[in-house]
């Protein structure tokens, strides 16, 4: 254990079934660790909104027992597999259907879906803005890396228009998704966009929406540079969070008409923040009161 700043280390089951040594840190408990190493490429940041969402569960109190993931297909579905939750792997754009399941069958649960651009918003787009629109208690975590990053860099419903992709060697003619604009249209309580470069700001933000009740929605601009990144000459992974640095700007110094979230144009400035936040019922209440209204 670790005491008086002396570290040691611990004896796991590693993927093979054989022993592998882990170092002992204050997260330990929050990692599957024979599951490790994880699959992501150098400069990825899908683990850098893991590790976010594990602060936000740690440090809004939520006890172990009532944490729950569910994710889809990619590589930000992996996440069900590294973190020591309760986890859902589910089929491709379906983990909202089977979340919404799990939350109003246990209501005492928090459900976080963590998922993929794709998977969300292109084969799953139905399922986010009817879940939305129910104000499902349900929190989303999109990590956005701008193409489907799996399984081969080809271009998504939030690749930036001009941007290129293996599907779009010429440069994407489609206009993305804004996607806070969009949660915010369909009915989402609580709306935010960060990217991974925000650490801190992620992690405040995870405390913090994970107290709140509704339909909520975090999007992560996260480096793709095996694909997004080196396929649009930005660069590495360190080179691209030097991308985000460059062209992100905090709502709060944007006008007051500005459209939620902005569009992303490639090269252009991102606007990030919290861009909603409020209360409202959720849709398991209100079933409870058409019940109850039946029962009478």
């Amino acid at each position: 254990m670790t005491a008086g700043g002396v570290t040691s280390t611990d004896q796991s089951a590693g993927p093979t079934g054989g022993v592998v040594a882990c170092e002992l840190h204050p997260y330990d408990h929050l990692l599957r660790y024979e599951q490790l190493p994880h699959i992501w490429c150098p400069g990825c940041g899908i683990g850098t909104a893991l590790g976010a969402l594990l602060h936000g569960f740690e440090h809004a109190s939520v006890p172990p027992e009532k944490r729950v993931i569910v994710s889809g297909i990619g590589c930000s579905s992996r996440v069900v597999y590294y973190a020591r939750t309760d986890a859902y792997h589910t089929t491709h754009g379906r983990a909202i259907p089977f979340a919404t399941g799990l939350k109003l069958a246990n209501p005492d649960l928090k459900v976080v879906v963590f998922a993929g651009d794709g998977d969300l918003f292109a084969i799953g787009g139905n399922h986010f803005i009817h879940a939305a629109r129910r104000n499902i208690d349900l929190l989303v975590v999109c990590i956005n890396n701008f193409n489907y990053g799996m399984t081969g860099g080809q271009g998504g419903p939030t690749t930036p228009e001009g941007a290129l992709s293996t599907t779009t060697p010429f440069g994407n003619a489609e206009r993305p998704f804004n996607l806070p604009s969009l949660a915010a249209v369909v009915g989402a309580t609580y709306v935010a966009r960060w990217t991974t470069l925000d650490v801190r700001r992620l992690q405040a933000t995870f405390t913090e929406v994970l107290t709140r009740h509704g339909f909520r929605f975090v999007e992560v601009l996260a480096p793709c540079p095996v694909s997004f990144g080196k396929t649009n000459k930005i660069g590495s992974g360190a080179e691209e969070m030097e991308y985000y640095q460059a062209l992100e700007v905090l709502k709060s110094r944007v006008e007051s008409t500005t459209p939620v979230g902005t569009d992303i144009i490639l090269h252009q400035p991102i606007v990030v923040g919290k861009f909603v936040d409020y209360e409202r019922e959720t849709f398991r209440d209100r079933y409870a009161h058409l019940v109850a209204k039946a029962k009478e």
